[in-house]
């Protein structure tokens, strides 16, 4: 387990992280996400050592990492990093050669990943006549050919259409589900909720929310209920305690005051006529998001 306690940075007179701590587990993904200049970047900087800290700990399994650690690491910055004269295949065989592996099983390597990755036509392209969704996964790639332990990626979903989304994805689920410790941080929340195990969210440099994805849900749960059922709910609209955001016929999303509200909800609805469902709503990322950082 990657582990990030009381992480302060300051630039002058500028604290742009304050005790910032959460934790990346093994076999799980982890998001991680805020706005532009909430300190996503410093943070995998400080923790692959490209950044000095001015207080706090970065640990692997309950040890300071080290530099020997972090050549197990995987990292993909979101500004591009790959050498535009190079070819695709050869990129990454050189970047494996670089973990000490041989050319051959460099090469094996690397056909494999890069083909798992969409681009097994484009393996003797030169990485600048890429799209840049392409070139985004050859560097995707490059973090991944050594088979790192923890992998920490910057936007790695940025410039890809739909189903790219989805390749890469596919990708980081089977290196998580491999054993990797994976921190990925990205502006798609869509994105990021369907992922991730765990949720990190950061804003003014501060950790305003830390959990896994079922935890913050109960945590910033509201009391919304959506109701279906074979008669008309217009009812709900008098029914005290009860907020109607949404009608049509049988059917109605509302707010309740309380749990003793929406129970009473329900068993009118049963009295009234057939349910066909009655559930809570739970808040999505975006919605904890913006409760959070207010």
């Amino acid at each position: 387990m990657l582990e990030l306690s009381g992480i302060t940075k300051t630039y002058g007179a500028r604290r742009v992280l304050d005790d910032v701590g959460f934790t990346v587990t093994e076999g799980r993904l982890t998001g991680f996400v805020g706005g532009n200049g909430a300190g996503k970047t410093t943070t995998m900087r400080i923790i692959l050592g490209v950044l000095s800290r001015d207080a706090g700990t970065v640990t692997l399994g309950g040890s300071p990492v080290t530099a020997a650690d972090r050549r197990r690491f995987g990292y993909m910055p979101e500004e591009r990093g790959l050498y535009p004269k190079m070819r695709v295949l050869e990129h990454v065989v050189y970047l494996a050669r670089l973990h000490g592996f041989s050319k051959a099983d460099a090469t094996t390597r690397a056909t494999a990943l890069l083909e798992e990755l969409g681009l097994g036509e484009r393996l003797g392209d030169n990485v600048e006549t890429l799209s840049l969704g392409n070139q985004q996964r050859a560097q995707i790639a490059a973090a991944l050919v050594h088979d790192p332990q923890v992998l920490i990626l910057d936007e790695p979903f940025s410039g890809l259409d739909p189903l790219a989304v989805d390749v890469v994805a596919a990708v980081l689920q089977a290196r998580a589900a491999a054993g990797a410790a994976v921190l990925f941080s990205s502006h798609q929340l869509d994105v990021v909720e369907r992922l991730c195990d765990d949720l990190v969210i950061i804003a003014g440099g501060t950790i305003r929310a830390a959990g896994s994805r079922s935890e913050l849900r109960a945590q910033h749960a509201m009391r919304r209920f959506e109701l279906i059922s074979g008669g008309d709910a217009g009812w709900l609209r008098s029914e005290p305690g009860v907020d109607v955001l949404e009608f049509d016929g049988g059917y109605a999303l509302f707010d309740a005051d309380s749990d003793e509200t929406a129970q009473r909800v329900l068993r009118r609805a049963v009295e009234s006529g057939d349910v066909a469902s009655f559930s809570p709503r739970h808040p999505s990322l975006a919605q904890i998001f913006k409760e959070v950082i207010q």
